[in-house]
């Protein structure tokens, strides 16, 4: 399992602090220091069946520059782009098991479901 976070992030923090407690193993990657490849964010959002607009952190202030920017399948590659250029506007966390699945886990409820019973 790899869990997609930012350290400075209260929701990163909880998430981590949850796999920790229930025993899960995982893989840190701080996604600001080691941002994904077009590719790598390409691949997450097929497993969470969204479009990168829908990932997109737009009260980040590099958000400035996507707001103009059509939320279309067109555009869908500038998204892609823009969000590897800034990782800061990457939702967070995400967590991808081993069996493949992902989602972004900010809530208790999604987060349980990568916990160990």
């Amino acid at each position: 399992m790899e869990i997609w976070i930012n350290p400075a992030c209260s929701k990163c923090r909880a998430a981590t602090a949850a796999l920790d407690d229930s025993g899960t193993p995982y893989t840190v990657r701080r996604y600001l220091d080691d941002p994904p490849t077009a590719d790598e964010l390409t691949d997450v959002l097929a497993r969470l069946n969204l479009d990168p607009w829908h990932i997109a952190r737009m009260n980040e202030k590099p958000a400035a520059a996507l707001r103009d920017l059509p939320r279309d399948e067109a555009h869908r590659a500038d998204w892609v782009a823009a969000l590897v250029a800034d990782p800061i506007l990457i939702q967070r966390p995400i967590i991808t098991s081993d069996d493949g699945t992902t989602a972004i886990a900010r809530d208790p409820e999604t987060l349980s479901r990568f916990l160990r019973p």
